[in-house]
């Protein structure tokens, strides 16, 4: 399956393409029975924050959809898990991430300890090929995007992946209101 050219990135497929991937997205494409809906594109690494991104290959904040990891303890355990959400929106960290994660407070993971757990980049963490003790949470606008843009674990490239597979990514959850409110 070919996906549409979206703004100015030039899609690539994936199977093609895995040196331009974190080796845990790579690997987690390779097992996913969608793998040849998604493609990857290359970017400039220095735009690879959304707002930057969306700018510089003309791609309307719609299209991408970030993930950010938190965290939370109860009982002594703790809890992780991944939001992907609508780049226009923000993840409810303080009330429903943290509901479902039946935690006391969920705050953002330290950006080290989330690079080196999951193997990816600053800026480009994505939610396939995560820990396996992480939970992927997704909110349910994330798969009303015709195609996704979101990270291939690097900051050189992003991955375009139709909304709709957004929801079955290997231990997503589709969570109702995980997105509050657009950033401020």
């Amino acid at each position: 399956m070919t996906l549409p050219r979206i703004g100015s990135l030039v899609p690539l497929p994936v199977a093609d393409h895995a040196h331009l991937l974190a080796p845990p997205v790579a690997d987690a494409l390779v097992s996913w029975a969608h793998s040849d809906e998604v493609a990857v594109v290359e970017i400039d690494p220095d735009v690879a924050d959304t707002a930057a991104m969306s700018a510089a290959y003309d791609l309307p904040m719609a299209t991408g959809a970030n993930c950010v990891v938190v965290a939370g303890r109860r009982d002594g355990e703790e809890r992780v898990a991944a939001c992907l959400v609508r780049a226009d929106t923000r993840a409810d960290v303080n009330n429903l991430v943290k509901r479902t994660l039946d935690v006391r407070k969920a705050s953002f993971l330290a950006m080290d300890r989330a690079v080196a757990e999951s193997g990816m980049e600053h800026g480009g963490i994505t939610p396939i090929g995560l820990p396996p003790g992480w939970r992927v949470l997704v909110d349910p606008r994330a798969l009303e995007i015709e195609v996704a843009v979101i990270g291939s674990g690097v900051r050189r490239s992003k991955l375009l992946v139709p909304g709709h597979l957004l929801g079955v990514l290997p231990r997503a959850e589709v969570v109702e209101g995980l997105a509050g409110t657009a950033p401020g």
